[in-house]
């Protein structure tokens, strides 16, 4: 279903802007990390200080994780992630980011960011904080998990030495972002658990500065980890691959259960959730599987939180397979509302009735979306304008 156009003002780029960069552009938006190419940046001459040097090859300097047990014979076992790997002596884990140097576990991806981007919130995606703002998208190299549809794929599944990057401490991506204006940090597009103590470094920083940190990722983490940065989180967008165990072993490479472990663990935190769910045709868009998804979440975490189901475009090591007809996103949709969900949107169709947030009590169109532009938003205080409900999420 498209939406009828409407003559709203548009937040920052012009609509033909946004809809012809596109959900399908998503991966080239990213690093070409191969190429040696980095996305260009789009703030002002003055606002670009901290990236002016521009990037290199390679990483900075290992850095100390404390996320480690030590074994026999030299070598660790990392406990940042489900994986659990034993690593030993000059060798890293499969994230490709943490090294055993000396008996020691080490971070290769602190401070050096392959992608820096100023970004609608939207993107990332966020519907349910601060609609129509800004963010600043941040990413290293690496990654803990080997999605066979990765999107990133280039920047995530490389080593930090294969790809081109910044020299940016904590401290510098703080006045970046604040040069840039946006009102957020988003660690986002690969996966932010890899880079957990840079993340954290300048989670604390964002904090003190007054700004929101949002943290879009697989959710593959241990309990401990995630349990000390979630007082530093105001949002968290989970990438829920699937509800089916063999999906996850066999198409993404680690297991389901952590994942629903790490939802239930910031919902208890309090901290703001959203879900997406990327539908790929004959993997997992089975759709009593995906009313089974929806029940668990409706039940487990609270009709409330906001499920994104994404449009899959063939990338990666998916060449083969079809788009997602937009039909199985519509069905999707239908059957997570019939399981009790009130706000379930669909990504990566510009124009989709799914892009828009209805308050779910009296129906009303609150917030008007098309691609990454908001037209106009009915919230206020948290409200919806028409008739009061309580909306969850940050409009401020």
């Amino acid at each position: 279903m498209r939406k009828q156009e409407n003559n709203g003002r548009n937040q920052g780029m012009s609509r033909r802007a946004l809809l012809d960069l596109g959900w399908k552009g998503m991966a080239g938006l990213c690093l070409s990390a191969l190429a040696g190419c980095v996305p260009q940046q789009t703030a002002e001459p003055e606002t670009k200080t901290a990236l002016a040097q521009g990037p290199s090859k390679g990483f900075v300097a290992p850095v100390p994780s404390p996320w480690y047990s030590k074994l026999s014979r030299g070598a660790v076992r990392c406990e940042l992630c489900p994986n659990q790997c034993t690593i030993e002596p000059d060798k890293r884990g499969s994230c490709q980011v943490r090294e055993n140097k000396e008996e020691s576990l080490y971070t290769l991806a602190y401070g050096n960011p392959v992608l820096v981007r100023d970004d609608p919130v939207e993107r990332n995606p966020f519907f349910h904080v601060r609609p129509g703002t800004r963010s600043l998208s941040l990413s290293t190299a690496g990654c803990n998990l080997a999605c066979r549809f990765c999107e990133v794929w280039d920047m995530a599944l490389v080593a930090p030495e294969d790809v081109y990057a910044h020299d940016m401490p904590p401290q510098r991506v703080l006045e970046h972002a604040q040069a840039t204006e946006v009102g957020a940090v988003c660690y986002s597009f690969g996966e932010p658990v890899v880079f957990y103590e840079y993340m954290a470094a300048i989670a604390r920083l964002a904090e003190e500065a007054g700004m929101l940190n949002l943290m879009q990722t697989a959710g593959y983490v241990q309990p401990q980890p995630l349990a000390e940065l979630l007082p530093y989180l105001d949002a968290v967008n989970v990438d829920l691959k699937g509800f089916e165990p063999s999906f996850y072993r066999e198409a993404v490479g680690g297991e389901l259960e952590p994942v629903l472990q790490t939802l239930k663990q910031v919902r208890d935190a309090g901290v703001h959730i959203e879900i997406t769910n990327l539908l790929i045709p004959t993997l997992n868009d089975d759709m009593d599987v995906i009313e089974d998804m929806c029940r668990w979440i409706a039940d487990e975490l609270g009709p409330d939180v906001p499920l994104h189901f994404a449009r899959f475009y063939p990338l990666y090591k998916l060449l083969d397979l079809p788009r997602t007809p937009v039909s199985a996103l519509d069905k999707a949709r239908q059957r997570a509302l019939q399981a009790g969900l009130r706000y379930v949107y669909v990504a990566r169709v510009p124009g989709h009735e799914g892009e828009d947030t209805f308050c779910p009590d009296c129906g009303e169109l609150i917030i008007d979306r098309e691609g990454f532009v908001v037209d106009a938003i009915h919230v206020e205080d948290g409200r919806c304008r028409f008739c009061g409900t309580d909306i969850p999420g940050y409009f401020a």
